[in-house]
């Protein structure tokens, strides 16, 4: 498993290959109309939070307003510094690759056969066949393939802090066996508090079953929220507490959907 501090410690370079190429197929993607419509309401409503798990960096892209977009399970675009006392960070690094020798390996040249001599046009027709490796857009190897050779990484070539100038950068993501952002869940929790009332809670495309994210729709419940579940399964919705139910869900696709919901508020996007 890649995604722990101790595979890091192992082996730093192979783990950076891994969220190096995230990060690139990432910024492959583009951000849906529901990730501007979100952004949108944002804007518009100094009141209203987006909460998300995803690390994929396209809710920053669709230029929702930082102050209110939590990311719970950090960003594969954020940064850190991993040396004790140094405390480095940094958000929405799209540099793509982060360092040169992060680039996604490309297809290498073609063995061409000989056009006069069959027996080596077949041999080199069949050693190609053999090399034959998956190549993505513009050339580019899949490195997720398992018989894509990974080049070789130098640690001294990997990230490092520009401020201490010692420590090695990580992404910013939360690991397995590692705690979710101290200051996010409490910006998270005094949002709550300091609210009088909530009037809507969206859980849009997740199943809203792991902690603690799982708890904020009974808590927004609490403090009189109504819930609208936007999914594309019709049953994959939160499971409140007290044998509850959710009070509307929309079947289907978020980025046709919310945008629809939010038309009235936000208008087009």
């Amino acid at each position: 498993m890649l995604a722990t501090p101790e595979a890091f410690d192992a082996d730093p370079g192979l783990v950076w290959q891994f969220y190096s190429y995230r990060r690139h197929m990432a910024l492959e993607a583009k951000p849906n109309r529901a990730h501007y419509a979100l952004a949108e309401l944002a804007k518009k409503r100094a009141n209203f939070i987006t909460l998300s798990q995803n690390v994929d960096g396209l809710s920053p892209r669709a230029g929702h307003p930082a102050s209110q977009l939590h990311l719970l399970h950090g960003s594969l675009f954020d940064v850190r510094c991993t040396a004790f006392y140094c405390d480095y960070s940094e958000k929405d690094n799209f540099t793509d690759p982060i360092v040169p020798c992060l680039a996604i390996p490309r297809e290498g040249p073609r063995p061409e056969p000989a056009s006069t001599d069959k027996t080596g046009a077949e041999a080199a027709s069949s050693l190609y066949a053999a090399m034959k490796l998956p190549v993505g857009r513009q050339g580019e190897l899949d490195i997720s393939n398992d018989n894509v050779p990974l080049p070789p990484i130098n640690t001294e070539d990997l990230p490092r802090c520009p401020k201490c100038k010692s420590g090695l950068l990580r992404p910013g993501v939360v690991w397995f066996g590692e705690a979710l952002p101290k200051d996010t869940l409490e910006a998270v929790d005094s949002f709550i508090a300091t609210s009088d009332k909530i009037d809507l809670i969206m859980v849009i495309g997740t199943s809203a079953r792991v902690y603690p994210a799982a708890e904020y729709a009974d808590i927004a419940r609490q403090k009189g929220a109504k819930i609208a579940v936007i999914n594309t399964d019709r049953a994959d919705t939160p499971k409140l507490q007290n044998g509850l139910q959710c009070d509307w869900i929309f079947e289907g696709d978020a980025g046709t959907i919310v945008p629809e919901l939010l038309r009235s508020v936000i208008g087009d996007v």
